[in-house]
């Protein structure tokens, strides 16, 4: 789905945690968070990570058959995208990507509550998905459009559509949910299983943020606001990531974790070529700004190769 890694810019604007309003679990309260020392020795857990992880709450965001946004994130996964629902971040996405389709149909990988799928088939397209979550599927199938979006449940890396598309999707850091190499690199195989030749294939991912992580440290704060502090945990060697939530409201804190295979554009080049695709383009984001080294993001572009005379037996 589109919005795995929880975004950034919501939680900045105040987006509520996924159990907000399902009697979601008290795991501590404000005051004693705030009141503790978290002075550290280097290289150890900030003091409110080791505070909490002591601490069970509700399993929200525990695996089950429907990963980690099942039906206790589902129902309000859309309003914790917050500003990411908005025409202004929606219509240069979807003029985007409906330019590659053109006449063609496009197939979204982690369909979700089908917060691009719906505005893309509005905009003309024919759009299908694949989504391993019954319950955000569930959540799709309530809005306006959705009769006109077929959806295969399933794994995105192996699960397989009927028929040819000019254009597959992958948005909002969601290959970075795939936690192995080879599981990402059948993510490319299975996008390119699915082109036409020709066809694109499009990821948008965040940029590691490595060169923020001081010598010995593992632990970068991305959102340290009123209500919400978010902490991403690195593990440099295995190439991991794990991303801390903590909401904070009315005396109350409920938690996240989500855990992510970070790459960087070169490794993602290196998939793209074992599944058969070319390098066509990379842009800093959907407006198409160059990407540069301080880009935080990027929006990567790749076709499938024609087959050539001499490959076909």
């Amino acid at each position: 789905m589109d919005c795995r890694r929880l975004p950034y810019d919501a939680q900045r604007q105040g987006a509520k945690t996924p159990t907000e309003g399902q009697g979601g679990s008290s795991i501590a309260s404000a005051d004693t968070i705030f009141s503790r020392d978290f002075v550290k020795p280097r290289g150890e857990p900030p003091r409110l990570i080791q505070l909490l992880r002591g601490i069970q709450p509700d399993k929200v965001g525990d695996m089950n058959d429907d990963g980690y946004f099942n039906a206790a994130v589902a129902p309000t996964y859309d309003a914790a995208c917050g500003d990411m629902n908005s025409a202004a971040v929606l219509e240069p996405m979807v003029e985007f990507l409906a330019r590659l389709a053109g006449q063609g149909r496009a197939l979204e990988f982690a369909i979700g509550t089908g917060r691009v799928a719906l505005p893309l088939s509005a905009a003309g397209v024919e759009v299908h998905g694949i989504e391993m979550s019954r319950a955000m599927l569930a959540e799709l199938a309530k809005k306006p459009g959705a009769e006109g979006i077929n959806a295969t449940i399933g794994d995105m890396s192996t699960a397989r559509v009927e028929g040819s598309f000019s254009l597959v999707y992958l948005v909002y850091n969601t290959i970075t949910n795939v936690l192995t190499q080879d599981g990402q690199v059948a993510c490319f195989e299975n996008a390119a299983a699915h082109l036409e030749p020709g066809g694109h294939f499009v990821i948008e991912v965040f940029i590691p943020s490595l060169r923020k992580l001081p010598i010995g440290e593992s632990f970068i704060p991305f959102d340290v606001s009123d209500g919400h502090l978010g902490i991403d945990e690195y593990d440099t060697v295995n190439q991991l990531l794990t991303s801390h939530h903590y909401w904070i409201a009315n005396g109350r804190a409920e938690l996240f974790h989500s855990p992510h295979r970070y790459a960087w554009p070169a490794e993602y080049d290196l998939m793209a070529r074992i599944a058969g695709l070319t390098l066509d383009q990379r842009w800093a984001n959907w407006q198409r700004d160059p990407f540069t080294a301080e880009s935080t993001s990027h929006v990567s572009v790749w076709r499938k190769r024609a087959q050539r005379l001499t490959d076909v037996r």
